[in-house]
């Protein structure tokens, strides 16, 4: 019954722009979202399979459907931002921001005055901002005070007031900081200039300020006024200084917003920055949580509508690293070059930033939170069908064909678990192969986890490439554990990881969670592994012709003839060959050692 009342509800609505509205049974907001096409929007959430959980447990709660039609898509955006931050229903994507930010205000008064605050008041007064950081607003009101003479007092300073000698000047006029508009000392045609220098440069303008300045300096010089000529002199460095700090890209590209964004598996990082006359007055990172596995471009446009409307920005221009659709009557830019695209990747630099410094943050708050986060991150970019929150990995040892042993080393959630490191000697394999030993230790690890009934990881990870991946997935089928678990390879250097059946490997974000989490495995395998081979070999075991060459320590012998296998191999490889594996100064002494060998015989 229910169905054929929401199919009756889907039918009847209009295909005009609109907000649309999603209840369950007990007429409680469960969703609220905009469409160009009310009907065709509405109608794929039911006609359409969902991969998304929460989407589906949505699609089920749904009982009834309201909309309002509005006349563009623009109006629609704007409508549905308003509509989310008022009820704040279960499964949209909010900008949570419990902040109240600080602005500069210049006061509604005659010789008005300047300060920072976080209340706006209605009252004629002027507020510039809002400004992410009270550091910010200081930095600018000091440079402010540096260069213009603004009184501090709260008097009425009326001009029946003044005439009456009311008032009478205090310390910062002594100080040089006020020029005494109480006693009529500065004319309000004087004040009221500075305070449109002023407004100039909170918007980002400093052309207007330092002509003038300039004109002033020149005029005391001609006078033979050189003190005073110096004093403005000193008012041009700090002004030209703080804008050469502001300043990132030609003073062309003005009044302009620029937006990035990057996302994990459950957040999204939306950083903003304003431009004005070439300098960035204000930079804001949101985080977004997500809630239906929202798109990159739908997280995006959801932050520029908000972000635009909280912080009053009125530009007419955006810069974006991709196409969105946030209504009529602003420019859409996507920069490709130059130094528009500079500002893409310093916006998107910061959003990175932000998002390294939360996880930072989360994992000392609350370490459970970054080990979800990290495990639904680890199973969206390995493809797994679960979270590997125990993990295995494999490395064999076999240093000139000699001693070959095998290690396994065991991460819970994320982190090494070293109590249940394993060590193996390789019993049925003769000589170096590592295919054959690879099956052999993979194979006697999950014997022996099922015949004890202790529990199986969800990712097997082998050390090296599709060989060594197919020994790994032979001993799988052995045990009949094909599928149960997820057993992938990664290869040396290019960090390469391979999956069962396909040739082509993946490559994953050199900076990702992820992969940092699995060259921690292998690198830990590969030291567990040489570790427990240097306990099984005595020093004179070790002692080759390479421990003679001057210069090359033993660590650098273990991973020469780790990667080479023989001394012979050492010795016929070039020494770029060489360089890849010990670098270019120790590559140089062993290739010149074997060269003096060579010219001896």
């Amino acid at each position: 019954m229910q169905q054929a009342s929401l199919d009756i509800q889907i039918k009847t609505l209009p295909s005009s722009p609109g907000v649309y509205q999603y209840y369950d049974k007990d007429d409680k907001l469960l969703y609220i979202g905009k469409a160009k096409n009310l009907k065709k929007r509405v109608a794929s959430y039911f006609t359409k399979s969902h991969d998304n959980y929460k989407t589906k447990v949505l699609v089920k709660k749904i009982h009834s459907i309201r909309h309002i039609v509005v006349e563009t898509e623009t109006d629609a955006l704007l409508l549905e931002n308003n509509l989310i931050k008022k009820h704040q229903p279960r499964f949209n994507v909010m900008l949570k921001d419990d902040k109240t930010y600080p602005w500069i205000c210049i006061k509604k008064e005659r010789f008005p005055r300047i300060f920072p605050t976080r209340n706006l008041i209605k009252d004629g007064s002027e507020y510039y901002g809002p400004y992410t950081s009270f550091k910010t607003v200081n930095t600018l009101l000091d440079l402010i005070k540096g260069l213009y003479q603004l009184r501090t007092c709260n008097y009425d300073l009326s001009q029946e007031k003044i005439d009456n000698g009311k008032y009478k000047v205090c310390l910062e006029y002594h100080l040089g900081n006020c020029k005494g508009p109480c006693e009529g000392l500065q004319p309000e045609k004087e004040y009221n200039e500075n305070l449109e220098a002023i407004r100039q440069i909170v918007k980002g303008n400093f052309k207007d300020s330092l002509h003038r300045f300039r004109q002033q300096m020149i005029a005391h010089a001609e006078k033979m006024e050189f003190e005073d000529a110096q004093r403005i002199k000193e008012k041009i460095e700090v002004l030209e200084n703080y804008q050469a700090k502001s300043t990132v890209v030609n003073p062309k590209i003005s009044n302009v917003d620029v937006f990035s964004i990057i996302t994990d598996e459950s957040f999204g990082y939306v950083n903003f920055l304003q431009l004005s006359y070439g300098a960035i007055i204000r930079s804001h990172t949101a985080e977004i949580k997500k809630k239906l596995e929202e798109s990159d471009k739908e997280l995006l446009e959801l932050a520029i509508i908000d972000i635009r409307q909280r912080f009053g920005s009125k530009s007419k221009e955006i810069f974006v690293p991709f196409d969105v659709n946030v209504g009529e009557g602003l420019k859409i830019t996507i920069p490709q070059l130059g130094d528009k695209k500079k500002i893409i990747d310093l916006s998107l630099r910061n959003a990175k930033y932000y998002r390294q410094e939360r996880f930072k943050q989360i994992k000392i708050i609350d370490p459970d939170r970054h080990v979800k986060r990290l495990m639904a991150q680890m199973k969206k970019d390995l493809r797994l069908p679960e979270e590997p929150r125990h993990i295995e990995c494999f490395d064999n040892s076999n240093i000139q064909g000699t001693n070959p042993v095998a290690a396994c080393v065991v991460f819970k959630n994320g982190k090494p678990s070293k109590k249940e490191y394993r060590k193996f000697n390789i019993k049925t394999v003769e000589g170096p192969n590592d295919f054959a030993s690879m099956e052999e230790v993979v194979y006697r690890r999950y014997k022996r986890l099922l015949d004890e009934e202790q529990p199986l990881p969800q990712l097997i990870i082998v050390d090296g490439g599709k060989g060594q991946l197919s020994s790994g997935l032979k001993a799988l089928d052995d045990l009949n554990l094909r599928g149960k678990i997820t057993i992938i390879g990664i290869a040396k250097r290019l960090e390469e990881i391979y999956y069962p059946g396909d040739s082509i490997p993946l490559y994953l974000d050199k900076k990702s969670e992820t992969l940092k989490v699995v060259q921690h495995l292998r690198n830990e395998a590969h030291r567990f592994g040489i570790t427990f081979h240097r306990q099984k070999r005595s020093k004179s075991a070790l002692d080759t012709e390479l421990d003679s060459i001057p210069g090359i320590g033993e660590k650098t012998v273990i991973e020469l003839l780790k990667n080479f296998r023989s001394v012979k191999r050492i010795r016929e490889a070039s020494k770029e060959e060489l360089a890849q594996v010990i670098g270019d100064s120790r590559a140089t002494k062993v290739f010149n050692y074997y060269l003096s060998k060579k010219d001896e015989l």
